[in-house]
């Protein structure tokens, strides 16, 4: 009987060994311990014209902030960097007024808190927006949650753009939603890019095309906008990705 037993709790620690040298050989899937908020949905404010402000800027917690997203009634762009919420206008075709302002509501907005980031310099084979969505997807491929990241450095040129739309306005498409929009073009200037990286958000804070929303403001923050598309020229720019 002493025997049997022995035996038994022999294979019985076998097999639980074995079963924890299979776990550490399992690839485990890795999340940013960064959490990233979501505030509305872009399919909504584009589609079915809900233009109103689903989130006040001013009730968030401003430490270590960032965030992006367009003005309520798509009348301006937002940018929350370290803390700093920024607020781009159209004033004419040529410029735009940049303030700073909590004050301020969202229809849909991405955010979250980074207290610590990774970094490297950006490879000098990412020249625009396409061949970074290719390296940051291959970068995150074993993240299933959003990713914050921003690049920080001299760009060769850039197009951005703030939404416009008139007073009284209604959207029922994207075609819509873009009635008034004002693009702005930027050359060889020091910028702060923020992005937001996510696989499974599509129509909700990226467009339906692509895995990346990005904002993009001038080191002497006197231009703000959403990225439409850049140069990086051969330029070194650092990356930041949330941990």
């Amino acid at each position: 009987m002493n025997l049997l037993k022995t035996t038994l709790l022999f294979l019985i620690s076998v097999i639980l060994f074995s079963g924890c040298l299979e776990t550490r050989k399992t690839p485990q899937k890795v999340n940013p311990s960064t959490e990233v908020k979501i505030s509305g949905e872009m399919k909504n404010v584009m589609r079915l014209g809900k233009l109103e402000g689903s989130i006040s800027l001013d009730t968030l917690n401003k430490k270590n902030l960032y965030g992006i997203g367009p003005v309520e009634n798509l009348q301006g762009e937002l940018m929350i960097f370290d803390g700093i919420s920024y607020v781009s206008k159209v004033k004419t075709d040529s410029s735009m007024t940049v303030e700073t302002s909590f004050d301020i509501k969202a229809p849909f907005f991405v955010y979250a808190q980074v207290d610590e980031w990774e970094s490297e310099t950006l490879p000098s084979s990412i020249s625009n927006l396409d061949t970074l969505e290719r390296y940051l997807d291959e970068k995150f491929k074993e993240r299933y949650e959003p990713v914050v990241f921003k690049i920080e450095g001299q760009i060769d040129s850039a197009t951005i753009h703030i939404v416009n739309l008139p007073d009284g306005s209604t959207v029922s498409s994207p075609e819509e939603a873009h009635q008034g929009i004002v693009y702005y073009p930027i050359t060889n200037a020091k910028v702060d890019i923020l992005g937001f990286f996510s696989r499974k958000h599509q129509a909700i804070f990226t467009h339906h095309d692509t895995f990346m929303h990005l904002h993009l403001i001038t080191k002497d923050r006197e231009m703000m906008g959403h990225l439409d598309e850049i140069d990086f020229g051969s330029n070194q720019l650092t990356l930041y990705w949330s941990k």
